[in-house]
């Protein structure tokens, strides 16, 4: 389970904290989601877990013990996390960067055992990457790419998961197949924390939504509680509906033109 109490962020020069008390669980067997306009403070919660960013207030939990006193390679065996940004130093095979997943588990001496490489190759099986395992990471597109990263998270096997944005990039196939892949991890057990822009498909498939304005929460609940026009449209600052999804009945985000100035 990850716990952010009441965690407070400010970037220098900054006339505003970026988070103001920000308190949220995501818990094993749910699917979390954090929502919310750009500079809405939704990637600032992921470099405050991983600690990029300093807290000026507040702490944040994983099953029960505060990150700012965890070792780095112990609290990789409990938290996975997919950051929004990342550069290559090395061009790695697919496979042996997708292996990197298990390092927290070896250590510098210990060689992968045989359940690392099943550990591998089942992330490779439910990412849908395996048939670019002998490719060089550069060599692949941005949809690629972000799909091998997420092979990388799932193979690290660690009880919670934390992902900033994983459907940049991807077609509509790939980007449902990433919700229906943390939809099933969340019934498998694990604690998953998606940050998302794609509200529809966070309605559809999120048990806890959080929705941030200005780095505070502006709503909290299951999608329905969350979900309501006047509320997005305050937030996200342009006129819009909330309908229903004809396929499973989850409300649904329609945006309206703007009002003509005619």
């Amino acid at each position: 389970m990850i716990e952010f109490r009441d965690v407070s962020v400010r970037y220098p020069r900054r006339d505003v904290p970026a988070l103001s008390g920000i308190s949220l669980t995501a818990a094993r067997g749910a699917l979390t989601a954090v929502v919310g306009p750009n500079g809405s403070g939704k990637s600032t919660l992921v470099r405050a877990l991983v600690g990029r960013v300093p807290l000026a207030g507040g702490s944040v939990i994983v099953n029960g013990h505060p990150v700012a006193d965890a070792d780095r390679r112990s609290l990789a065996t409990r938290v996975a996390v997919l950051v929004q940004r990342e550069e290559t130093a090395f061009p790695l095979r697919v496979r042996e960067y997708v292996a990197l997943g298990r390092y927290p588990h070896l250590g510098l001496f210990r060689a992968p055992s045989r359940v690392d490489h099943l550990a591998v190759e089942e992330a490779l099986a439910r990412t849908g990457t395996t048939h670019f395992i002998d490719r060089a990471i550069t060599e692949l597109s941005g949809g690629e790419w972000q799909r091998v990263r997420l092979a990388r998270a799932v193979a690290q096997g660690a009880d919670a998961i934390v992902l900033d944005e994983p459907t940049t990039f991807l077609d509509v196939g790939h980007e449902m197949g990433v919700f229906e892949l943390l939809s099933r991890l969340a019934r498998e057990g694990h604690a998953v924390l998606l940050v998302s822009h794609q509200l529809n498909l966070v309605a559809r498939f999120a048990d806890h939504i959080v929705l941030l304005h200005h780095g505070q929460v502006a709503a909290r609940g299951a999608p329905d509680d969350v979900m309501r026009g006047p509320v997005l449209e305050r937030v996200y600052e342009w006129p819009l509906v909330v309908t229903r999804d004809p396929a499973v009945g989850a409300p649904a985000l329609v945006p309206l033109r703007a009002p003509s100035r005619d």
